[in-house]
């Protein structure tokens, strides 16, 4: 309980303190830069709740125009995020355009390859200059609705006359999302979206959306148009905005310093949260060694030092067993016994645990904490641990992962509509581990990610896409090394089973109790690719590490 009244009032009064402050640094924000007149104005970053209104289209520019166009002198350089004032203050922006039904010329040789048939329906984008982006997606209007095609993009890089060869767009995202009837889900603002890809840094797109056909031929021989494009397409833009660092400091650094600049009150609650783990405003939480997480984990339930020899028994004035709310203690950050599952409440002996592992926190990798709703969300334990691959693509250096993270955490909410980003975490290709969903990394936090099975589970994400790649090895070994310690937390065994009741998704009813890997797949909840045929054929490994790390 002292851990959960700790947290509580460190939120409160971080939040308080940093507030009057924070509008200091707000002033001081730079003035936008100029717009071209051949690009959209970036959506206006208000909060999710607000903003309803889709940018205008505009006139594009054609597919056979100059790769070359001049952009402005205020697109070319580096400058402040662009927008209207009332995002002049906030990193990134996102760009939404609209889709309008494509009828290129036949002679146009620059579209890629599609095996559709003439008649499917066809939307996109020409050829057209916008502002610099580093991430793309689509979205539609009915989050229910499934996007049965291919969707293409073409992307320009910044300030050359170099476009990419056509990539393809993941189109299969609707099984990353909130569970339904939850509130999340049933806001009213979540939408239909494919998975974000990840360009690097551009300023010019063109985009081609294909529905599929349905295999039925026609009396002409001709296959049959499969079933409508989604209504309201947009392409999303998304710019992740400047980097806090220039790269993650090595995993084997110790303790961060928080950084010199004014925490706003976002900024403040979601590193108070985590407070029992890091000084406020850290942009890591350190690893620490096997010895001491298995002797914080004991000395937060309340035992002696006794219990590593075999022989604990209850400190006099903390007998276990006391009902306790959700919260957090000690340098583990380790549960109150309520929240254990069960076995963990049971371990009288030397906990089975894995060291905790380095941390880059939401404060690390730049989280603009005004973008996600601001209550944070529970769930009861952790029993599982699902694996993803973010699908999109494997096309960067672990110095922009940051850069990544915030672009998807950007696209997750203000253009899919979901409450923060969908992960609790994240890796990336070097291994580093970094925290998503907002809500504090040792505490159950309800996340968006295996529609379903979010409750009393947790979401790791790898940046990339492993369907035919294969995962490095050192981002097999982060998903062990996270596992074995965050399910140690909660008493559960990583080569073990469990049972997590369905909240309603295309494999199991809602309401069926599933038995399931207590480190599963996404498929394994859903139907789907991920976590990409190569990175699920690792999870074998990493149970088996997991439990190695936690003593087992």
């Amino acid at each position: 309980m002292r851990g959960y009244l700790a947290s509580s009032i460190a939120v409160t009064c971080a939040a308080a303190l940093a507030f009057p402050l924070a509008l200091s640094t707000e002033a001081a924000a730079a003035p936008p830069a100029a717009e071209s007149p051949t690009t959209d104005r970036a959506t206006p970053d208000r909060p999710a709740s607000e903003r309803t209104a889709r940018a205008r289209p505009e006139t594009p520019s054609t597919s056979t125009a100059s790769a070359g166009t001049a952009t402005s002198a205020a697109e070319a350089a580096p400058a402040a995020p662009a927008g209207s004032a009332a995002d002049r203050s906030i990193p990134g922006s996102t760009q939404s355009l609209p889709l309008a039904p494509l009828t290129p010329p036949s002679s146009d040789r620059t579209l890629p390859p599609t095996s559709a048939p003439s008649s499917a329906p066809t939307q996109g984008l020409p050829r057209r200059d916008v502002r610099h982006f580093s991430l793309v997606g689509v979205v539609w209007d009915n989050p229910d609705a499934e996007l049965q095609g291919r969707v293409q993009v073409r992307t320009r890089a910044s300030g050359t006359a170099k476009w990419s060869v056509w990539q393809d767009v993941d189109t299969h995202n609707h099984e990353h999302a909130a569970d339904p009837d939850t509130a999340e889900r049933t806001s009213g603002r979540v939408r239909g979206a494919t998975a974000p890809l990840w360009v690097g840094d551009s300023d010019g797109v063109e985009v081609r959306v294909q529905a599929e056909a349905d295999g039925r031929p026609r009396t002409d021989g001709r296959a049959v148009a499969g079933d409508p494009l989604p209504t309201g397409l947009h392409i999303e833009l998304i710019d992740p905005g400047a980097d806090p660092a220039a790269e993650p400091p090595p995993q084997a650094s110790g303790v961060d310093t928080p950084r010199g600049n004014v925490l706003s009150p976002e900024a403040a609650a979601s590193s108070a949260v985590n407070a029992d783990l890091a000084p406020l405003g850290a942009t890591t939480i350190p690893a620490l060694s096997q010895k001491q997480t298995e002797a914080d984990l004991i000395a937060t339930r309340g035992e002696t030092s006794d219990a590593a020899s075999g022989t604990a028994k209850p400190a006099a004035k903390d007998k276990p067993g006391v009902k306790e709310k959700p919260g957090t203690t000690g340098k583990t950050g380790t549960i109150g016994t309520a929240d254990a599952a069960d076995p963990a409440t049971s371990q009288r002996v030397k906990p089975y645990i894995g060291a905790r592992p380095r941390i880059v926190t939401r404060r690390g990798w730049g989280a603009d904490e005004t973008l996600r709703e601001r209550n944070f969300s529970y769930t009861k334990t952790v029993k599982a641990a699902f694996v993803h691959h973010t699908a999109s693509g494997n096309n960067y250096r672990c110095a922009q992962a940051p850069s990544v993270i915030r672009s998807i955490y950007r696209y997750h909410v203000k253009s899919s509509g979901w409450r923060d980003i969908g992960y609790n975490f994240l890796v990336d290709k070097c291994g580093n581990i970094y925290e998503g969903r907002a809500g504090g990394v040792a505490k159950p936090v309800m996340g968006a990610h295996t529609l379903g099975f979010n409750t009393n589970s947790m979401g790791i994400a790898v940046l990339g896409s492993f369907g035919t790649a294969n995962p490095p090895a050192a981002a097999v070994k982060a998903i062990a090394k996270l596992t074995a310690w965050k399910l140690g937390l909660f008493g559960a065994n990583p080569k073990g089973k469990t049972y997590l009741k369905s909240g309603g998704g295309n494999l199991y009813r809602k309401g069926k109790n599933v038995r399931l890997n207590v480190i599963s797949g996404h498929r394994d909840g859903f139907a789907t690719e991920c976590p990409g045929g190569r990175l699920y054929a690792k999870l074998g490994k990493a149970r088996a590490t997991s439990a190695r790390y936690q003593g087992r």
